[in-house]
């Protein structure tokens, strides 16, 4: 029998929406006598921590056909977006509830496991992997707590359910996910791990390579989302976990500035943070990680060395040339060449010339070329590739000027120069 320990819930605001009274209520229609769904995971473990609660997943002893009978029954949306892992999705007001048959493992090979449905509340709890995400509550804020997880949480102690080691053979990704959750739920402090599972995680590194490369690449990206990754980062290095992952990664240095810089812009961004981390030639990174095409080519943008994106020498802070640069790059690639910058140099966090050139950077209105393929047929020009050529030769004219040339200025060039080719041609 699992103990319930009364109200340590410290934001119990989600138990209150009316769209989780609602799943929970159609789940339980008619039942009487036994626990048939309780709140699981990180909403729990969130809430006991008072932090914000997003997302909200409930375990249940119904099978996933019953759950969703009870929930068409009560007319809530239902969603199969896990079936063959015994998980719906209930919809109510555009708000997403995942529903999870309570598990057991019945066999894993470190990428998947194969499970049965049970009623055991304790044995679903059992194959969880952190104490912490083992915590499940009612919907009168009654937390349980079958692994410990409560004490661990308040200690700031990621600890694997069981044997540590057990827990990675069954999945992997456990590694990554063991320094994600110290990153975010660690004390502050540089305490290390809990030594059991820091041991487990580096024993079994090369486990790393049976996983693909997209699960990786979303663990880490979440992973560098924390507040300060740096230092789960930099002890992932020294334990030789990372090296399997990203063996380019190296700079931890910069990662821990560029944080600190982006904390004082109240900011987080991973993907930034993984190109902090990256020397020169890393450009494959974001290829071999299968990140999102744009994402790819931001990274590979970022690698690329731009040392001259920087405040100005000659006092102007944000001059022409810089703001061609920009004009050429956009904000968003423009930014991170600074703020890499910035801390490459070892530039004190609270420089007002390096902070001044960024707000004048992020408020800069990047203008828009005024002219279009359009307007140089209009003037007579013959369709073709060379509609393209003069535009990026009026364009280029048009940046050495500051950009302030108007678009009447530039139509008059334009004529003055089609006029030109004419009489060249006659």
């Amino acid at each position: 029998m699992i103990d319930a320990a009364r109200s340590p819930l410290k934001n119990r605001a989600w138990l209150d929406w009316p769209e989780s009274r609602a799943v929970m209520a159609a789940l339980t229609a008619g039942e009487t006598g036994r626990a048939v769904a309780r709140f699981v995971g990180g909403a729990v473990r969130d809430g006991v921590l008072g932090r914000p609660v997003k997302d909200v997943d409930l375990a249940t002893v119904l099978t996933p056909e019953e759950a969703s009978a009870r929930l068409l029954q009560a007319g809530i949306k239902v969603v199969p977006t896990g079936i063959d892992h015994g998980t719906v999705t209930a919809v109510v007001a555009h708000r997403p509830f995942e529903i999870t048959t309570l598990r057991r493992d019945v066999s894993t090979d470190g990428r998947r496991a194969t499970v049965a449905y049970t009623d055991d509340w304790a044995a679903d709890a059992a194959r969880r992997d952190f104490t912490m995400n083992a915590l499940y509550a009612d919907l009168e804020g009654n937390v349980y707590d079958p692994c410990g997880g409560l004490e661990d949480l308040a200690a700031g102690r990621v600890r694997f359910i069981g044997d540590a080691e057990l827990r990675i053979r069954e999945d992997a990704l456990r590694i990554l996910r063991f320094f994600r959750f110290h990153a975010w739920y660690g004390p502050p402090n540089g305490v290390l791990p809990d030594a059991d599972g820091l041991a487990a995680c580096e024993r079994r590194r090369d486990d790393l390579k049976i996983l693909s490369a997209e699960r990786v690449a979303t663990e880490l990206l979440r992973l560098l989302a924390a507040p300060d990754p740096a230092p789960a980062v930099r002890l992932m290095a020294e334990r030789g976990i990372l090296g399997r992952i990203v063996p380019e990664a190296a700079l931890y240095d910069r990662l821990g500035r560029v944080v600190a810089l982006e904390r004082l812009r109240k900011e987080s961004d991973p993907v930034r943070r993984l190109g902090s981390l990256l020397p020169d030639g890393a450009a494959d990174v974001g290829v071999r990680l299968r990140l999102p095409k744009r994402d790819q080519v931001r990274l590979a943008e970022m690698i690329v060395p731009r040392e001259d994106i920087a405040p100005e020498k000659d006092g102007s802070g944000f001059g022409r040339r810089l703001r061609a640069l920009l004009y050429r790059l956009g904000t968003e690639a423009f930014v991170d060449h600074a703020l890499l910058n910035w801390a490459s140099r070892k530039v004190a966090l609270d420089d007002k010339r390096w902070r001044g050139f960024l707000q004048e950077v992020e408020r800069w209105p990047i203008p828009t070329f005024p002219l279009k393929g359009r307007d140089v047929l209009a003037l007579g020009a013959e369709p073709g590739p060379g509609v393209g050529d003069l535009l990026a030769e009026l364009e280029l004219w048009w940046i050495a000027r500051d950009f302030k040339p108007t678009r009447k200025d530039l139509l008059g060039r334009l004529e003055r120069q089609l006029a030109g080719e004419a009489e060249g041609a006659g």
